[in-house]
């Protein structure tokens, strides 16, 4: 194998393909990165879950695969001079040469690293990778972190109709939101799972662009095309809550605010609160004004929040903490909260009826006396 690269481009494949590569591992070839070297030159790292592909320009002078230290390789070519890196092999060992810098190494039998899945699309999506970057970015701080239901470890991808809706959901709160896709290369409704590690890798990749990304639904597996990047991984299986059932339909109240004037009020109230002193929220929506109040071991805080509507005294409890990432991610100034009761949950919808691009929901917190 002989190739030469720009550094930047191959500092780059590094980072994003080093991000799948297994940090302990009975198969040591899963800690370093495939280099293959052919038509293209393309780097993979795989962790038998989650696999990232890079496609990156080079003069290739010989052909040739071979596996390298992720870690090792990383922090060779990071420490390089701005300069055109060249990397030859003889069988496994090694050469790195970029201006007066020069090193041997010892590589990994290809053989040794595992094939990455071949994903037979059953169902093909094409949208904006802007609007998948910001699905993703405004939903998975709610996928949990419990493996007790291992299916809401992802968010679920479900297409229907011109549009793509993606949830996640820990069991104290959902994210969810809505985007029209480009093309639909499959069928007009169908859904599955994705693991949230795998999406959070996904955001990265994507840019703020109306370029496109391809989504693959595989039988077991899902694959993203961005650009010269692809990430497959595993499709998560199980039951997925039906989410639309735990949305109610009919709450009795609904007030309006400015989403960064909401966020103020929660993080002044907040600051005497911390994981060791976690008292709720009480807040409580009155005409036209939003009173929030927190006791903690240290103290007493509160604020008032100016609103639009009458929550007719409504008192409740919410978690500081989901209460704000829910309006933090909510991609509108102004946002509409729908309330029923003191044990019913609070939905977060955008300001005007009858649009659907978001929807968050907040589960109460029953409050004591004296709280």
């Amino acid at each position: 194998m002989r190739f030469t690269c720009e550094k930047s481009l191959l500092q780059n494949a590094i980072m994003t393909t080093g991000r799948a590569v297994a940090v302990k591992t009975s198969i040591p070839a899963l800690e370093g990165i495939l280099i293959e070297a052919g038509g293209l030159l393309r780097l993979t790292g795989y962790n038998l879950e989650t696999g990232i592909q890079a496609a990156v320009p080079a003069q290739i002078d010989e052909p040739g695969t071979l596996v390298l230290s992720a870690r090792l390789f990383g922090e060779i070519v990071r420490k390089l001079p701005d300069e055109p890196i060249t990397l030859s092999s003889q069988g496994l060992t090694v050469k790195i040469d970029c201006g007066m810098s020069h090193y041997t190494l010892q590589a990994i039998d290809p053989e040794e690293f595992p094939e990455l899945p071949q994903v037979q699309g059953e169902n093909e999506l094409i949208l904006r990778q802007g609007d998948l970057k910001s699905m993703i970015g405004q939903t998975i701080f709610a996928v949990s972190n419990q493996d007790i239901r291992p299916v809401h470890t992802g968010s679920l991808f479900e297409v229907e109709g011109e549009t793509l809706t993606v949830v996640s959901l820990d069991g104290f709160r959902l994210a969810l939101r809505r985007e029209k896709f480009v093309k639909n290369l499959g069928d007009p409704a169908y859904s599955f799972v994705v693991p949230g590690f795998a999406l959070g890798e996904v955001e990265k990749i994507c840019a703020e662009t109306d370029e496109t990304v391809s989504i693959a639904q595989g039988q077991s597996h899902i694959l993203f095309t961005v650009g010269d990047v692809i990430v497959v991984c595993r499709r998560l299986e199980g039951q997925f809550l039906n989410y639309k059932q735990s949305i109610p339909k009919d709450s009795k109240i609904a007030v309006t605010g400015a989403t960064r004037d909401l966020l103020a009020s929660i993080g002044r109230v907040s600051l005497i609160l911390s994981d060791k002193l976690k008292n709720p929220l009480r807040c409580t929506f009155g005409k036209d004004n939003l009173f929030i109040t927190t006791k903690s071991a240290i103290g007493d805080a509160s604020d008032v929040c100016p609103i639009s509507g009458d929550g007719d005294g409504l008192e409740i409890g919410f978690d500081n903490r989901y209460l704000s990432d829910a309006l933090r991610f909510a991609p509108a100034d102004r946002v509409r909260l729908e309330l029923g009761s003191p044990v019913s949950p609070c939905v977060i919808l955008p300001e005007e009826k009858g649009d659907e691009s978001f929807l968050y929901l907040v589960l109460p917190v029953r409050l004591r006396a004296g709280e």
